[in-house]
């Protein structure tokens, strides 16, 4: 697959320059967001694929930020993916609850994360 478009949203520099990095040699097309406020125009602006969102964001975290999306008639069935450092016992749930289709903890796999990002494309391919 190639071509996909992914809207990362992620706060930190280092991290978002590394999955930055592995979407794109995947031939991912990447959109960035450092807060929830940016993730929800860019989401309106380019109608992404697949989202994965950082939980613990400034201005409007991830958590409030899926449930807006997830609430929304024209983006709730993009797949919104938690990318968090914050692998706390319950935050999984709490995810979920949110409305996120799936979690990613960091510091990131190279490998399972590609993996993960290609399985949920696959799947919405097949929708």
């Amino acid at each position: 697959m190639a071509g996909e478009q992914i809207l990362l949203v992620e706060d930190n520099v280092m991290n978002r320059r590394l999955a930055q990095f592995l979407l794109k040699s995947e031939g991912y097309i990447v959109y960035e967001a450092t807060n929830g406020r940016e993730a929800l125009e860019l989401v309106k602006a380019h109608a992404p694929d697949l989202i994965l969102m950082d939980l613990q964001l400034p201005e409007l975290d991830g958590f409030t930020t899926t449930q807006i999306l997830k609430q929304d008639a024209t983006t709730k069935d993009i797949p919104v993916v938690a990318l968090t450092a914050y692998a706390m016992t319950g935050d999984a749930e709490r995810a979920s609850e949110a409305g996120c289709d799936g979690y990613i903890t960091k510091p990131i796999d190279k490998q399972g994360f590609l993996e993960t990002v290609a399985s949920y494309l696959r799947r919405q391919e097949q929708k």
